[in-house]
């Protein structure tokens, strides 16, 4: 009698566990939030510097590196990770360029970021996600970006593309800097998060 209430009793602890778990992943946090917004904020400062400095017609977007390190932290779903993308895109209109593009290339590099993350990356104890997935986001953004200004450009839209050599060297070049810009914060911060939610 007395091994059948304690089973009863070990079940409903872990039910309760597993409700406790579904509820804690319901939608983004308050903090969720504000930590993507203070990223995006940093990467616009960072693009806005840097690019006045490196500018060969498309600036270097750190703005992507910052939702990348945003979504290694947070984990988001699918949908979430589209939504960053679309602020990420908003935050971009604020720089010169051609108009709405980043909203398509963003969502496409926070949904990658969101996929890639599903995948195992690990080497020993040392997970290779941060450096990999930012530096095949930020590729699958640029790109996207390049493809859809090019599909304008070929449609009739009234733009002037930068020749397609530039943009090759700025995305990879990004790419490459994103990477490690996310693979250096990516432990600090998880600490420090991780700090605060035990104080």
């Amino acid at each position: 009698m007395g091994t059948q209430s304690e089973t009863v009793a070990a079940d409903a602890a872990v039910m309760g566990k597993r409700e406790v778990v579904v509820k804690a992943r319901h939608g983004l946090s308050i903090s969720d939030m504000l930590l993507i917004g203070v990223l995006l904020a940093a990467g616009a400062v960072l693009k806005f510097f840097v690019g006045s400095v490196i500018n060969f017609g498309m600036k270097p977007n750190f703005i992507i590196a910052m939702y990348c390190l945003a979504l290694l932290l947070i984990r988001p779903r699918l949908h979430e990770a589209l939504i960053i993308g679309l602020l990420a895109g908003a935050v971009c209109q604020f720089f010169p360029g051609q108009p709405y593009i980043n909203f398509a290339s963003e969502a496409v590099g926070a949904v990658a970021m969101v996929l890639l993350l599903k995948i195992p990356m690990r080497v020993g104890k040392v997970s290779a996600a941060p450096v990999v997935c930012t530096f095949l986001s930020t590729l699958c953004s640029g790109f996207t970006f390049v493809g859809v200004m090019y599909l304008m450009y070929f449609s009739g839209a009234d733009i002037k593309p930068t020749p397609l050599a530039a943009f090759l060297a700025i995305i990879w070049g990004t790419a490459l800097i994103n990477a490690i810009i996310v693979q250096m914060l990516y432990v600090p911060m998880k600490l420090a998060l991780k700090g605060r939610q035990g104080a």
